[in-house]
């Protein structure tokens, strides 16, 4: 009986291949799902390193259509940023890397699934969480995790058997994925020090950045982007054009601490130049067209739906609840927004849609009005001010009833 693993050609991975082999006498079949950031030679590579390794067929699947469509389209229409900075990266593309494996082995009929996840890390949780619960009957691997293993004892175990491992290049752990890169180093071990310039592999250093803006206009369709300077776009196209334009303008860059799923502080750099880019248009065409109690209601549901997707929890019911008020919300959320991309930031120019709820007819902020005249104005302010008085007149008077209450103090005469 055939074990499918999750394959990524890093190390961890490529440790799984021969272990699996070995221990269990089966055939290995090796799936890598594209969520984005790879190359035609990224795709090549992977593929002969699978084949290098023993595996006895190596699958590819593009995952990009499905990340978007399931999962960066919510993120989008949610405005979701946990912890208020990152653009959660990399949690979704688990989700789909796992159904793309679980599908891999419906199709050649295997009953037993891989990953490389160490027994430190979000990434096991979501692997584990998503494989149960998309094939019932799979039973999960993660060799990595049950034997404790360091990097030095995996490399031991492929030199032995005669496999070459490349020496790391870089001091940096990188994740490229289609809704944005996630960097690991010495320096996101703790929260003391930022991250180098020289670890953000694909973006331009602000400093850097073209002295002269550029400006784009993002057209939405109920809540979504559509098309970029009137050049319509599908969703993964899109975000592939925002992430190259906003790059070179350093747009994108930060790090973020949060609490990981098992617990305990993390901390990871990332460059999302896309996902900053719409986010922040999204969330500004949204305050020209939704009314204040929607926005309020929105960000409350955005953080829920952004924690719960980062902890695996994608296939809890109450996603899709959530996803049915996002949707809905978004019925209005159609125009234009006109950014400014220059030295590492997103600026927003102007907004144009039909659903907007500025009304020059109605109302001049701060000067003229046609709904209401100056003594309605008065009666609201007088109205306006009635709890907080109440509050304020309860509380003096129990503070003086208290001070009146409290007996002498010694040699008061």
């Amino acid at each position: 009986m055939p074990i499918v693993l999750a394959f990524s050609g890093g190390l961890d991975t490529s440790f799984c291949v021969p272990y699996l082999q070995e221990s269990y006498d089966a055939p290995v079949h090796t799936v890598t799902v594209d969520t984005g950031g790879l190359t035609g030679s990224d795709r090549t590579a992977i593929e002969a390193r699978a084949q290098d390794l023993g595996a006895d067929e190596h699958h590819l699947v593009d995952g990009r259509a499905q990340l978007y469509n399931d999962h960066l389209n919510y993120l989008i229409k949610g405005n979701v940023l946990k912890g208020g900075v990152y653009p959660l990266c990399v949690g979704p593309e688990r989700i789909v890397q796992a159904q793309a494996v679980s599908e891999v082995a419906q199709e050649i009929g295997a009953e037993t699934v891989a990953h490389g996840s160490t027994g430190a890390g979000n990434d096991q949780v979501r692997f584990d969480v998503a494989l149960r619960l998309v094939g019932d009957a799979l039973h999960v691997l993660a060799p990595i995790r049950s034997l404790g293993l360091t990097r030095e004892e995996s490399t031991a175990f492929l030199e032995d058997r005669g496999f070459e491992v490349p020496t790391d290049t870089t001091d940096y752990s990188i994740n490229r994925g289609l809704w944005g890169t996630t960097i690991g180093g010495q320096e996101t071990l703790t929260a003391k020090q930022p991250l180098p310039e020289q670890a953000y592999p694909d973006t331009t250093p602000p400093t850097d950045a073209p002295d002269t803006p550029q400006t784009l206009t993002i057209t939405f369709e109920e809540g979504l982007p559509a098309a970029v300077d009137g050049t319509s776009l599908s969703g993964v196209k899109l975000v592939e054009a925002l992430n190259e334009a906003g790059g070179a303008h350093g747009i994108g860059r930060d790090v973020h601490i949060g609490d990981t799923i098992l617990g305990i502080k993390g901390r990871v750099g990332f460059e999302a130049p896309a996902a900053q880019i719409l986010i922040t248009a999204h969330r500004e065409l949204e305050k020209v067209v939704l009314s204040e109690e929607q926005q309020v209601r929105k960000r409350a549901l955005g953080d829920v739906y952004g924690r719960l997707l980062h902890e695996g929890q994608y296939f809890d019911p109450v996603m899709r609840d959530i996803e049915a008020f996002l949707d809905h919300s978004q019925d209005v959320v159609s125009g234009t927004v006109t950014v400014k991309l220059f030295k590492g930031q997103v600026q927003v120019q102007g907004i144009d849609s039909p659903h907007s709820m500025f009304d020059a007819g109605t109302a001049t902020y701060g000067e003229e009005n046609a709904l209401w005249d100056g003594r309605d104005a008065e009666g609201y302010t007088t109205l306006a001010a009635v709890s907080p008085r109440l509050a304020k007149k309860a509380r003096t008077d129990a503070s003086t009833a208290a001070s009146k209450d409290a007996p002498a103090s010694p040699g008061t005469p």
